[in-house]
């Protein structure tokens, strides 16, 4: 499957503040850790995204919710990146903040505690069709899920896209939550969508198979394709109920694993939209992946500092 060359790419989904604090082994129970802190821009729909513009997209646009305290430096960190920010500004949510607690061993593994603010208020009140004008592909954050209001707003723009033919992406985006909304609620919302883009966590997490081959491809006889993404060791592309592609990781030296995810599924999408099929895109992706987890934050670099 392919999607033309051509065309706009519209992301849906959450724009956060990450707060990203690196440590040096286990965390001190009641007392101090010293650990290196930043403040980035971050959200995994805000970061798909970036990536996707970074690789290559040239016309993304992203629909987000923000808090009047961080609006105008999210709005200047994407357009920084090449994306068209639509982000409507909530005059009483605060911008949702994420605070990643990055372990700075071989891994690179990272815990979240995520406060989603404003972003939890992006509706179909926010929607309007004409935001599918010029688009080729509208990409979904699995955070929009789990909300009511993220919810309703997933109904309208699926109905929106399947009306003009606009094929439909979705990335999970949290094991943790996913759980707590629950497998057959969640199935359910997104029979719809053509391809789905689940990591190992939440592709076990939905079929109950530890296989990750096999979870992949039970889960293609729910959605036409699914991408599996698995970190260190790759992608599985599966279709119509098998596995079609398994694609290699690319050798990185990890820094930080924040939004690696989110740049495999930018990079992804950006391939797509240049006209790759579902194995190159997947390799891509992973190429994505790599650079990311060799940075610090989710996002890739803006054009002044790319090297």
């Amino acid at each position: 499957m392919t999607t033309g060359p051509g065309g706009a790419l519209l992301v849906v989904g959450d724009v956060v503040t990450d707060v990203v604090a690196r440590h040096r082994g286990p965390l001190a129970a009641g007392t101090d850790t010293a650990a290196s802190i930043r403040r980035l821009p971050g959200g995994a729909g805000a970061n798909v995204a970036c990536w996707a513009a970074y690789e290559g997209c040239g016309d993304v646009r992203l629909l987000g919710r923000v808090g009047a305290d961080a609006a105008d430096w999210h709005g200047r960190e994407l357009t920084d990146r090449g994306v068209r920010a639509l982000l409507a500004v909530d005059p009483a949510a605060p911008t949702g903040t994420v605070i990643c607690l990055v372990d700075t061993g071989d891994s690179a593994e990272r815990t979240f505690l995520t406060d989603s603010g404003a972003s939890l208020r992006l509706g179909p009140d926010d929607w309007s069709d004409a935001l599918l004008d010029g688009v080729a592909r509208l990409h979904l954050s699995g955070y929009l899920l789990f909300s009511e209001p993220g919810r309703a707003l997933v109904s309208v723009a699926l109905a929106s896209a399947g009306a003009r033919g606009v094929p439909v992406s979705l990335d999970p985006a949290s094991a943790g939550f996913l759980a707590v909304l629950g497998v057959d609620r969640f199935l359910a919302l997104v029979g719809e969508v053509d391809v789905l883009l689940p990591s190992r966590a939440e592709a076990y997490l939905l079929t109950g198979l530890p296989d990750p081959a096999d979870a992949a491809a039970e889960l293609s006889r729910h959605v036409p394709v699914v991408v599996a993404k698995q970190g260190a060791e790759g992608a599985l592309v599966a279709r119509s109920g098998a596995v079609s592609a398994r694609v290699p990781a690319v050798r990185a030296s990890p820094l930080d694993s924040t939004g690696a995810g989110d740049a495999f599924t930018g990079a992804f999408l950006a391939a797509l939209l240049r006209g790759a099929e579902l194995e190159e895109a997947a390799t891509a992706g992973c190429g994505a992946g790599a650079k990311a987890v060799g940075r610090v934050g989710g996002r890739p670099p803006t054009g002044a500092d790319r090297g």
